[in-house]
């Protein structure tokens, strides 16, 4: 699209995503780990209510697998909206109003799940399933921003459910989070129609050194002074977006969501047939290597004992991080872990166990995803969908990266039209859209 036709657009109040010839509006829930560790889910909330008259939004459950996430910070999030929704409305009435969005919002797990990937229903969980079941005809789009244990539960809980949904999940370091309810999933239900995007996601965020219009430039252009919203986003990143949970949104607004395998604002992906699932029952060493991403399994003997299974008893250490084990009966313990990044990687597991002997080892993780096969994979149905394994569209090592950053340009300039309303309201132009 050239600038020109691109500034004509702005101009009269229309944007490329409107522009779209969709055959209704997506049905779309949201599971974020917002207010957690990580603030870009705040950037990706504030995309989202600025573009809600795109979506009828179901519902906003916060599912924080780590971290102080709640429902309190997209209730806060909603107050900031409510702001400048006046504003924003005179440009796009059809916009959520901050009545309904916080009428949805629904407090989902605290933290990871067991071993078993599933706990206890939650209010988050339990909204899953009842909007689930209103999409007998067509399917309700969940966008997972951070762990999958309401999902989890909510399969659990409801497992006809699994063919009325559709999974859009930025994976990748959420994995690690939340590796027991993933392997729940992979299981259990292979032939959910399902986006795992563990890398490609990348391909949206700035980079914080480039000081151009589109990189560390961007807020100072086109969000600085632009409402209430504008002053808000300052607080994330110094108002760098990285908005790495946002290529969801993106998919559901441009190309055809039914067709992974086609180029889209949010990404274009491919089949996998298994998802990696390596058990070792032995210490390793740097002989040892194993696919970004994969679901690791540590078997190790120790005492017996008569603690009930799935008890929370054994301590991997990885990574400057802790993960917890379990007991699974019979003197032997597992420990789940997914790593997020290439690296040679030394470990610990110990126990408070009277008896439990410390193990130690070595494992290197390499940059291919989904890599080889195994007899202990996760086989998966037709309809499993993951980052594009071709060479030329990694990016900065991120495999697929290039699959959304060739859009990333048009994507900003999209999305600076609709900060311009907040800048400008003398220049009110009211729309059919």
């Amino acid at each position: 699209m050239n600038k020109l036709y691109l500034l004509l657009l702005l101009c009269c109040g229309f944007t490329t995503a409107n522009a779209q010839n969709l055959p209704e509006k997506p049905h779309i829930l949201i599971s974020s780990d917002i207010g957690g560790t990580d603030p870009d889910d705040n950037q990706s909330m504030t995309h989202l209510f600025m573009y809600s008259n795109l979506f009828h939004i179901e519902g906003l459950v916060s599912s924080p697998s780590f971290g102080n996430g709640s429902k309190t910070e997209i209730l806060r999030m909603i107050d900031v909206y409510e702001k400048d929704y006046p504003l924003l409305r005179s440009h796009r009435q059809e916009l959520a109003s901050p009545e309904y969005l916080r009428s949805i919002c629904k407090q989902g797990r605290h933290g990871s799940a067991p071993l078993s990937g599933y706990d206890c229903p939650t209010e988050g969980s339990d909204w899953i399933v009842r909007c689930a079941k209103n999409h007998s005809d067509s399917p309700l789009w969940i966008l997972v921003w951070g762990g999958l244990e309401d999902l989890a539960q909510a399969l659990h809980d409801a497992p006809d459910i699994s063919s009325h949904i559709r999974v859009y999940w930025i994976g990748g370091p959420n994995k690690k989070w939340c590796v027991n309810s993933y392997a729940y999933i992979a299981s259990h239900f292979p032939h959910l129609w399902f986006i795992e995007n563990n890398a490609s996601y990348r391909g949206l965020i700035s980079d914080s050194k480039n000081a151009d219009e589109y990189n560390a430039g961007y807020y100072d252009k086109n969000i600085k002074g632009a409402g209430n919203l504008g002053a808000d986003f300052i607080r994330y990143y110094k108002g760098v977006v990285k908005m790495g949970d946002t290529p969801s949104l993106l998919y559901m607004m441009n190309g055809n969501p039914n067709d992974p395998e086609s180029d889209s604002w949010g990404g274009s992906f491919e089949k996998i047939s298994h998802s990696p699932r390596i058990i070792f029952d032995r210490n390793t060493t740097v002989c040892d290597s194993v696919p970004v991403y994969s679901v690791l399994e540590f078997i190790v003997k120790g005492p017996k004992t008569n603690i009930p299974t799935d008890s929370a008893c054994i301590t991997l250490t990885v990574d400057k991080q802790e993960w917890k084990g379990f007991y699974i009966g019979k003197g032997r313990y597992m420990v789940r872990y997914c790593p997020k990044a290439p690296a040679k990687l030394d470990y610990t597991i110990r126990s408070d166990i009277k008896g439990f002997k410390l193990r130690q080892g070595t494992f290197v993780v390499y940059n291919k995803w989904p890599g080889n096969v195994s007899k202990s994979d996760f086989v998966l149905g037709k309809d499993w969908y993951s980052d594009k394994t071709d060479q030329t569209l990694f990016e900065k090592g991120w495999q697929g990266a290039k699959t959304i950053s060739r859009w990333r340009n048009q994507v900003l300039d999209d999305w600076a039209g609709r900060w311009n309303w907040l800048k400008s309201p003398d220049m009110t132009v009211p729309t059919k859209h």
